[in-house]
């Protein structure tokens, strides 16, 4: 059964073929609110074709109401003969939610942590690095969802000041020579990439230390499209995990179909 699986977040949609477990595909297009069920159909059915291949099922999952609103759509009219779940409140996802207002937690939070979960095991912590929010999401021992911490992203926060800062301007996502920066590109990118990354050690430790977990036996997860560029420059990495939300997406379809 070949699997297209959809994980619609506010800055980018990520997409991918997974035939069983193996991503066999994979594309990220920008998440445009103006976009229409016509349009995401004609794009889905141009990404099958480069890459030679045809759906027997779909998985979507998304932050974003309006989009969702056009993929239920599309998925209708366009993919109508075609098995598909939405991960939305009420479907099974295998995964406990132990949070105040389980209805509230985000979609692609969950299903990475049910990847994670299945994957690494418990107790875990997924950092996903997204261009609007970088999130931290945690697994107990016993392999339930207890919550996390949503920060700001690394694009967002580019964009911001490059917007308020009037002698800012917007620059290269990439290492600068050292902290101590010589000029104020590397300045941005300094305090962008070691700053984040000493955000999520700081972060990790502080959760590691009210799961009352020695830190050997934390499993801690990268993923998210700009995990490459931070990853390395953190110390509290055990693994990275590019397609974490992919591989969740099929578990759930699998549970509910």
């Amino acid at each position: 059964m070949t699997l297209l699986a959809a994980d619609i977040s506010n800055s980018d949609t990520v997409l991918g073929l997974l035939d069983g477990p193996e991503v066999v595909a994979h594309w990220r297009v920008s998440t445009d609110e103006r976009r229409t069920a016509d349009e995401w159909a004609v794009l889905v059915r141009g990404l099958l074709v480069e890459a030679g291949r045809e759906v027997d099922a779909m998985a979507v999952c998304s932050t974003v109401p309006a989009v969702l609103q056009e993929w239920r759509d599309m998925l209708a009219r366009h993919f109508g003969d075609i098995r598909s779940v939405v991960v939305e409140p009420g479907v099974r996802t295998g995964i406990s939610v132990l949070m105040d207002n389980p209805r509230e937690v985000g979609t692609d939070r969950i299903i990475n942590a049910l990847a994670a979960a299945r994957e690494f095991g418990g107790p875990a912590i997924v950092v996903d690095f997204g261009g609007t929010a970088t999130t931290f999401d945690v697994i107990n021992a016993a392999g339930h969802y207890i919550g996390g911490a949503i920060a700001p992203g690394i694009e967002i926060s580019l964009e911001a000041l490059g917007r308020r800062g009037a002698q800012l301007r917007k620059v290269e996502l990439q290492r600068p020579r050292a902290a101590i920066a010589k000029n104020t590109v590397e300045a941005l990118q300094s305090g962008l990439l070691f700053g984040v990354a000493a955000q999520v050690d700081g972060m990790v430790a502080r959760m590691i230390s009210e799961l009352d977990a020695e830190k050997s036996t934390v499993n801690v997860i990268s993923t998210g499209h700009l995990a490459p560029l931070v990853r390395d420059e953190c110390a509290s990495f055990t693994a990275h995990s590019p397609w974490l939300a992919l591989h969740g997406l099929r578990l759930v379809f699998e549970r509910n179909s």
